[in-house]
Order: C-alpha cells, then structure tokens, then sequence
C-alpha cells in the first residue's frame, strides 16, 4: 500500500459507549451512568436529531447492582457465535442470557445491522496507563481513534495491544459492533473509582466521539506510524503440585513495571520463602497486566507482548456515490 494512499471507509453512524461489563470497574459504570444522564437533559432540552446516535450502555447490570466482576460467569468471555447461538433451554448463566441481549440489541455479531462502533470500558488494577485492546492490528479506525487520543492526552501513558486471535474467533464484547476496542484504564482497585481514571476514561470517550464526528463531516487524517504491542503469551505463577496454590509473588523489581521491557534472566516472581525466580524466556518481551486481580482466577499473572511499528494510511469517510458502487459491488459478490 502507497503511504500517500487515502482509504476511503463507511460512515460511523451508530457508536456504542459500554461500561459495567464487569460490574466491579467502577470508572465505566459511572461514566455511563453520567452520560445518560447527560443525554436525558440534552434530549430535553432539544428535539432535534443527533448527527451520529450515541448508544450507552450498562452492559451486566446484575453484576453491577452486586458490585462483583461477574455473577455466574465472565460476560466478556461470551460472545462467540457458538455461544451466541446455543440452547436457550435449561438452566443458563445469567451473563450468556445477557450477551445475547446485548448482540439483539448491537448486533447480530458479524452483521450489516450491527453498529459501527463498540468501546468497552475497562479497569485493571495494573499500572497499564490508558490502553487500546483489540483483536485487529489493522481496523484503521481503531488505530486512528488511538492516535488521536495520543496527541490530544499527551500526558497520560497510551499503548495499543493486539490480542492476535489466529483461527479462534474473538469472544468480547467489543468484538459485536463491525469496529470495536476495549479502553483500559488503571490502575484502579476494583470495586473503588478513583478520580483521575475516571476523568480519563472520560476524557478518552469524549476524543473518541469528537474524532467519529471529524471523520463522518469529511476530514481527512494523514497516514503514520503506530506502536502496536501484540500479546505473545501469558505466564502464570509458580504453583504447589498438590494444592496448586500460589507459592510466589511478582517480584518487587517488576512490580507496576508494565510495559517496561522484560529481559532473560530478570527478576520475575518472588517465592514466600524469599527466593527470586527469573525470566526463563529467550527473547525481551513486554509485560503488562501484571499482577492483575481478575487474572488469579484465570492463571495469569502476566502477559509478554512484542512491540512493532504499524503504519496506518490515510483515511476519510465515503461518499455517497462511493458508498452505493460499494454496495453494489458486495450484491454481485453475493449472487456470485
């Protein structure tokens, strides 16, 4: 691809803002709560129709009404199609009841009808800075919609991760709309809001709608180079044979060092006995989501990513005549 080449890409007419998809990350949930309160006296206020519809939603409200990660099992581990789409019948978890209200409502997953657009709001309690999750190194919107959040919060720490999916199909929620990314924020405990990661997760989604706008009204942004981190691995801690309880920490030195290079043979966990085990690993790698308390119950207790450079090109919205060849095209691909 020609770095001077402009993609041109469909309108961004319908955009989802999801918080509470694990009850217990409070910035997300009280975000939502604040802009729909914010768009009831705006709709007051005002008859006249939005420019771009804004859905917000409070995606597990169970889960949040309990404050707890999740009530029967983790909600953002339930939107493959398989799940999607399997019996109804019997005794189901609440959360796969949810997730395919959720899919009715910003779906079907994979559809023309769902919406453009999916960010889901999340918290870790990793020092991460505000990340960018998602499973494409290459949805040019995605990477632009970062790049600006990059230059307008220069002093807030940003990464893009990809979570490389491979032949398994994306499971989360963000993973519904025909764009989509979860917005990462910490660290903040769960279960407690913290101000200044609230007022960036709120300053992010409002960057985020800002930029949706400037692309749907025709602006055309530069190509340029991202860093995008790609998840290689996670590694779990040391483990008791027998019990399989934990029996080492993250070591002091790694500690909230996400995102700062990891290298063969540096401290990574340290035993309850005192004893410092190392990085075993072949290559540096970058950690991040270290000792993150959902991640216990999952065998986590950090992921390795790879750094590379991404350049994004040029792009803009479509216009109508290049919408309706564009639809036409996809009906004779269809017949074919």
């Amino acid at each position: 691809m020609e770095v001077d080449e402009v993609v041109c890409l469909p309108r961004l007419s319908r955009v989802a803002v999801c918080g509470g998809t694990h009850g217990n990350e409070l910035s997300g949930v009280y975000l939502v709560r604040e802009l729909l309160k914010v768009k009831k006296e705006v709709m007051e206020e005002e008859e006249e129709e939005e420019p771009l519809s804004v859905l917000m939603v409070l995606s597990n409200p169970r889960a949040v009404q309990q404050c707890r990660r999740y009530v029967d099992t983790d909600l953002n581990r339930c939107f493959t199609h398989a799940t999607l789409n399997g019996p109804t019948s019997g005794d189901v978890p609440y959360e796969l009841i949810r997730s395919r209200e959720l899919n009715a409502t910003l779906g079907p997953k994979g559809s023309s009808a769902a919406v453009d657009l999916v960010c889901d709001l999340h918290n870790t309690t990793a020092n991460m800075g505000l990340c960018f999750i998602a499973y494409s190194d290459c949805d040019w919107i995605c990477l632009h919609i970062f790049r600006h959040l990059q230059r307008k919060m220069p002093d807030i720490p940003m990464r893009y991760i990809h979570f490389e999916v491979s032949n398994k199909e994306s499971y989360s929620l963000d993973s519904v709309g025909k764009h989509g990314f979860a917005m990462e924020i910490g660290p903040q405990p769960h279960s407690v809001v913290r101000s200044n990661i609230y007022t960036a997760m709120k300053d992010g989604v409002q960057h985020m709608l800002d930029w949706v706008c400037f692309f749907n009204s025709g602006t055309i942004f530069e190509g340029e180079c991202v860093d995008v981190f790609t998840m290689i691995k996670h590694i779990d801690y040391p483990r008791d044979s027998e019990t399989h309880n934990i029996t080492a920490a993250i070591h002091p030195q790694l500690q909230d060092r996400d995102f700062c290079l990891l290298h063969p043979d540096d401290p990574l966990f340290q035993t309850f006995s005192g004893e410092t085990l190392r990085y075993k690993g072949t290559e540096p790698l970058y950690p991040f989501f270290i000792n993150e308390c959902a991640y216990y119950e999952k065998g986590i207790a950090l992921s390795l990513a790879r750094k590379r450079r991404v350049m994004i090109p040029a792009i803009r919205v479509q216009t109508e005549q290049e919408r309706q060849a564009a639809a036409q095209e996809s009906e004779e691909e269809e017949e074919e």
